[in-house]
């Protein structure tokens, strides 16, 4: 793969560049499997970047994330548009446009958002609206307009994604279960590793799963919640061994209702960039036999992207 650009955007100061030459995971993934979770940034000097952003990315387009699922074995993307993008969607809809069908997609729309605008996002390959609550990422979006736009999205049989972190939870839990479409949680509501996973902050979120059949849950990046970080011991493909106990919980307790990702090309992310194909090998840690990966990589995906073509 080849290395990114900056194009006319200089990049926020610390950002690193995408993982160039990634592994080849020793774990391979089942035929048919999606990557449901990463991102396309601009390129720039063709789809540039919002003014209100809080971070300027390096370039990281489609060519490059299709290269990336050859690379590491997968069919499929799905593809979340970038809060560095806002609420243009252009790159999102090019690239699944350009997938020959093996992409769909996940946007970011207004209040002001037309009809026909979104009818034309479904036809590109749109499924769901992202929903961003993490404060450093974000400005605050009045949640009568949130649920405004989630009523009108789920006349179209999409579902909404949420990101925010544990410790907001609480507040969120009305919002959040009022939501009349499915709700996949972004990477299990980034729990903090460093507590128990049968402690009480876990437990809710857990419990927020177990009481709400509509709500699914990523299972994927752990080198963004790991303390521990991407050493493996003793030369085993065994990194990131503190998120493990976490994501192997909610896979273990909701297997028909969790999904994993890549999370290409990994934003914010500025202590280290992680190896796809050493993410990849994540998995059968998480996903411990078989059925569950299946589950996991490609049942799951299929059915909430892909639903027409299930049998």
């Amino acid at each position: 793969m080849s290395k990114p650009t900056s194009g006319p955007f200089e990049k926020t100061p610390g950002w690193l560049d995408w993982y160039g030459n990634p592994s080849q995971p020793a774990f391979r993934v089942p035929a048919g499997s999606v990557d449901a979770h990463c991102h396309v940034f601009g390129p720039g000097d063709r789809f540039p970047y919002a003014p209100e952003r809080k971070y300027t990315p390096c370039d990281a387009g489609k060519d490059e994330l299709f290269a990336l699922r050859d690379r590491l074995g997968f069919a499929r993307n799905v593809i979340v548009q970038a809060t560095c993008h806002g609420a243009d969607n252009r790159a999102l809809v090019d690239a699944l446009r350009s997938s020959g069908g093996k992409a769909r997609g996940v946007a970011t729309v207004k209040r002001s958002v037309t009809d026909h605008e979104l009818q034309e996002l479904h036809d590109a390959g749109v499924r769901g609206v992202r929903f961003n609550f993490v404060k450093r990422l974000v400005d605050f979006t009045p949640k009568d307009e949130l649920m405004e736009i989630a009523g009108r999205i789920a006349e179209l049989g999409w579902h909404v994604v949420i990101y925010f972190e544990a410790v907001d939870l609480p507040e969120l839990w009305d919002f959040f279960t009022r939501l009349p479409t499915t709700v996949v949680v972004d990477h299990m509501g980034r729990p903090d590793v460093r507590k128990p996973v049968k402690g009480p902050e876990f437990a809710l979120f857990e419990r927020f799963m177990a009481e709400h059949a509509n709500v699914w849950s990523k299972v994927s990046c752990p080198e963004r919640l790991s303390v521990a970080g991407p050493a493996a011991l003793d030369g085993e493909r065994q990194a990131y061994r503190d998120v493990m106990p976490f994501a192997r919980r909610i896979v273990e307790t909701f297997p028909d209702r969790v999904l994993w990702g890549t999370d290409w090309p990994h934003p914010n992310l500025k202590d280290h960039m992680p190896d796809d194909g050493l993410l990849v090998d994540f998995i059968p840690h998480i996903a411990r036999t078989a059925e569950l990966q299946r589950k996991l990589l490609v049942d799951n995906p299929m059915r909430l992207y892909w639903p027409e073509e299930v049998a």
